[in-house]
């Protein structure tokens, strides 16, 4: 027989059925809880791979597409654009040795690849993101001779001379980075220890001289030969606006947007003749000034992407000696 105080569904008990039911309730809302965060963490971790493949992948067409520019096109190949093929070099090894595996280490939350690797990160991050830096400041140096003192300039800046500046931009940038990295003398010994004991960390870590130091070369001082060749030629090119206003009125001066920068700034060597015609000293200012206005922009671009870091550089590390990753995956690539 079938007792009637037995529920038909295996118990006799309504309080221990409800509480059966909201833990499961409860149980399901858990397990969904849970899938919800899963689904948005794959969701963040997909925009992310997204945006800093996207940036890498740009990064090296975009400076390959420069090399081979000059590479197959000869009237490109003129003084200035060995700094700027040299330039976009720097620049390619950049979002391959640097930004990727700085990309894999913050997608996946540690490092896999090991210290010596770890160790050769570091190195070509601060190896090439400073040749970038100096390879600038070269420019600008170009850029001075060429706009400022036209007539020495075939005398300044030779092929030779051009070799022996890029010679040194390489050189400077491998001793400030390999030797210290690999030596050792650049990290604190916090840092070190906590590398040896944990694998999985790859951190950048540096004491106070080598913040200075490091900073100095890789930045603060390209920075000022910046800021004094762009702010003579922005002067310069002022000056000349001004004159050929007064000079031809306003009418040429408008004229200029007609016309465009030249290739090769020994062009603008028989623009100081004084029996040259109006229309091409009309030419040579109108590329004066739309230089300046380049030149302007690059260099504010300059101080827009690395002033905030290397003010954050040496507040950190001389300072509030926090502990960081090594160089951000935008730094280097946002104005390379």
């Amino acid at each position: 027989m079938v007792d009637p105080t037995v529920s038909p569904m295996g118990s006799g008990d309504p309080d221990a059925s409800a509480d059966n039911i909201t833990r499961s309730t409860n149980g399901s809302l858990e397990v969904g809880d849970a899938s919800d965060e899963r689904w948005n963490e794959m969701l963040v971790l997909v925009i992310r791979s997204f945006i800093m493949g996207f940036i890498i992948v740009s990064a090296v067409f975009g400076n390959l597409l420069v090399i081979l520019s000059v590479i197959r096109h000869e009237r490109l190949r003129v003084i200035t654009n060995f700094f700027v093929v040299s330039l976009a070099c720097a620049d390619l090894l950049v979002a391959l040795l640097a930004m990727s595996f700085n990309a894999s280490y913050e997608l996946l939350g540690e490092w896999i690849f090991g210290p010596i690797a770890c160790d050769f990160w570091n190195t070509f991050d601060v190896f090439f993101s400073t040749a970038s830096i100096m390879h600038l400041c070269c420019i600008s140096v170009d850029r001075y001779y060429a706009i400022i003192k036209p007539l020495e300039y075939p005398l300044k800046m030779t092929g030779k001379r051009v070799f022996i500046m890029l010679v040194i931009v390489w050189v400077s940038a491998a001793i400030i980075s390999f030797i210290p990295i690999f030596m050792g003398w650049y990290a604190t010994e916090a840092s070190m220890k906590r590398r040896l004991a944990d694998p999985t960390i790859c951190e950048f870590v540096v004491n106070r001289p080598y913040a200075v130091i490091s900073s100095s070369i890789s930045f603060w001082i390209p920075g000022v030969i910046m800021l004094f060749t762009y702010r003579r030629i922005y002067i310069e090119a002022s000056r000349q606006e001004k004159f050929m206003y007064k000079t031809y009125g306003p009418g040429p001066v408008m004229l200029q947007n007609k016309n465009s920068i030249p290739s090769d700034p020994e062009d603008m060597d028989h623009d100081n003749d004084p029996s040259t015609p109006t229309k091409r000293n009309m030419s040579k200012m109108k590329r004066e000034r739309k230089a300046a206005k380049t030149l302007g922009i690059i260099m504010g671009m300059f101080i827009l992407c690395w002033l905030p870091f290397f003010l954050w550089y040496l507040i950190f590390f001389c300072v509030a000696k926090k502990t960081v990753t090594c160089l951000t995956l935008l730094c280097p690539c946002s104005f390379g």
